[in-house]
């Protein structure tokens, strides 16, 4: 049976109403994603992923954040989004102590907030995207025993009031169990500044290099400072397990100083994270302040995995070539 023409020709117009908007989606609609630190390689990959999804969905933007790792910078830059009463917020919670307050305040006053990379599990926000960093931390352990063949020394690079990088810390410590002559002999703060690693590394290798077998780098900054250090210095007996996959990072895993670095996807968080705040906005819980934590019927999760991996030198090419294939549809 022919359908009516007039039927036909209104079908016609929803389905080209939703394909030239987007999903029916208005210019009110502005989404933002908050970072420790814009200018790292892990969060360009982040915004690519941000970029893309806004892309798909036709709607507005912003990826703000500070310059150089700064928790109150960012906590400004939250309360400045904030008061533009955005559609909702992708935020890392760099210090969650300090941003619990704003994301309280911000779910209080309708505007959704998800929390990627590092979560603030104590505030309101709806549920966490990201890495299970237990598991990263137990990944990058194991690998760290095969290197050292079950025996050795270890220096590890972090930020020890970031919860994140407490899980992954946790993860090695747990790996390195079942391996007791491998050993965890000193945890450094670099406190965000790659010149703190670079330092420590040099001092490290200048007065206990024969005391120390392995480098552990639990972030992305550290890991080609050390890299730089043990190359300086004609050094080639050290293993260094690294974090993310900063461009140098890579580039050291070619060379071979750097045995392996835990990949995470950034650009998968920030691109399922801006979906899933797109979703909350056509598709409106009846009360974002439900605990929906504890909630065995609740409609979203508590927290959403986007995996890990480890990159050494038998797959850094081919996730080079991913990430160039990722960049060129994103311009």
């Amino acid at each position: 049976m022919t359908p009516p023409k007039t039927s036909l020709i209104f079908l016609l117009c929803v389905v080209a109403s939703l394909l030239s908007c987007g999903g029916g989606h208005g210019s009110e609609e502005k989404y933002f994603l908050v970072s420790t630190n814009v200018q790292v390689p892990y969060w360009q990959t982040a915004s690519l992923g941000f970029t893309q999804g806004a892309r798909d969905l036709k709607v507005r933007y912003e990826f703000v954040g500070p310059d150089t790792y700064d928790p109150a910078a960012e906590q400004q830059a939250f309360e400045k989004a904030l008061s533009t009463k955005p559609t909702g917020i992708l935020i890392s919670a760099a210090d969650a102590k300090l941003l619990t307050t704003d994301i309280d305040k911000a779910i209080a006053s309708g505007v959704p907030v998800v929390t990627i990379d590092a979560d603030a599990p104590d505030s309101k926000r709806l549920f966490f995207i990201g890495t299970n960093n237990y598991q990263a931390g137990l990944a990058g352990g194991h690998r760290l025993a095969k290197e050292l063949k079950g025996k050795g020394n270890v220096v590890v690079f972090t930020m020890p009031d970031q919860a994140n990088l407490q899980e992954r810390l946790r993860g090695y410590r747990d790996a390195l169990e079942t391996t007791p002559q491998v050993k965890i002999t000193q945890v450094v703060d670099i406190k965000g500044d790659p010149r703190i690693a670079f330092d420590n590394a040099t001092q490290i290798i200048g007065k206990q290099r024969d005391k120390v077998d392995a480098f552990v780098c639990l972030e992305a900054l550290a890991g080609k400072e050390v890299a730089t250090v043990l190359s300086n210095n004609g050094i080639k007996n050290k293993t260094v397990v690294a974090m993310d996959t900063d461009p140098d990072t890579l580039e050291w895993i070619r060379k071979g100083v750097i045995v392996a670095t835990v990949s995470q996807k950034p650009y998968t968080m920030a691109y399922f994270g801006l979906m899933m705040l797109d979703d909350l906005y056509h598709r409106k819980l009846n009360n974002l302040q439900t605990n929906w934590a504890t909630d065995s019927f609740a409609p979203i999760p508590a927290f959403v995995d986007t995996g890990s991996t480890l990159i050494d030198s038998s797959n850094v090419d081919s996730f080079l070539q991913q990430k160039k294939s990722a960049t060129d549809n994103s311009k």
